[in-house]
């Protein structure tokens, strides 16, 4: 999956969200403290967080977020962001004045399945013509830049970061733990069964051998 969450802010107001399915992280955290940095002047660019690439396009006062794999590049991302503003500037409401007023998550039921519609399309099937007019666009405008996020975070948000990062790790570490105590219970008990297995043969073939001299009732000639 190359798309993982996109959404649309005014400032850094979260106006609809989406994340697609199956993530292990939350990344409310990261989104947030982007969408806090960026400029109010119309701007492209890209912020690199681990092995995570932010891009947007902040156009009007809004801005148009998704977070992709590394591996996803930047064509598809800028495709999709491209054809997710157009899909909100074509809402009724999308006019500044109505806009203005509209509180944080105040478009989450009417936007949010375009969203999720709009990244399972680019996440399988991304149109070729707005994957080329994405590269066209990237090959001519010289201010999408890439940014590391540790570059715009003070300290104090650093730190947060960090905790985000470690208390996940933490989580993924007591996972993997409960995962191999399962996995050498599992092991014992089936070297359990072999070794009682064993012993069985053992003494059947001992049985066996014993009869042969003594007969199947054991009863040697003294």
């Amino acid at each position: 999956m190359s798309l993982l969450t996109a959404l649309v802010a005014r400032g850094p107001v979260v106006l609809a969200e989406y994340q697609a399915p199956g993530g292990r992280r939350d990344f409310t955290q990261a989104t947030q403290t982007i969408l806090s940095k960026i400029p109010p002047n119309d701007s492209k660019l890209t912020y690199v967080w681990d092995q995570y690439l932010f891009h947007y396009i902040s156009e009007g006062g809004f801005v148009y977020l998704v977070m992709a794999d590394e591996a996803a590049g930047r064509k598809t991302p800028f495709a999709f962001l491209v054809d997710l503003q157009r899909r909100f500037t074509e809402l009724p409401s999308s006019s500044s004045a109505v806009l203005s007023s509209t509180p944080a998550h105040g478009l989450q039921g009417s936007f949010s399945p375009t969203i999720a519609s709009l990244m399972h399309t680019y996440n399988t099937s991304p149109p070729a013509d707005e994957v080329a007019r994405a590269q066209a666009e990237l090959n001519h405008v010289k201010d999408i830049m890439v940014k590391n996020v540790e570059q715009i975070l003070s300290r104090g948000e650093r730190i947060e970061l960090l905790v985000d990062k470690t208390d996940t790790m933490a989580i993924q570490a007591t996972a993997f733990r409960r995962g191999a105590r399962t996995v050498r219970r599992q092991m014992w008990w089936k070297n359990s069964k072999v070794m009682a297995l064993s012993v069985l043969v053992v003494l059947f073939l001992l049985y066996v051998l014993v009869a042969q001299f003594c007969g199947a009732a054991l009863q040697c000639a003294a």
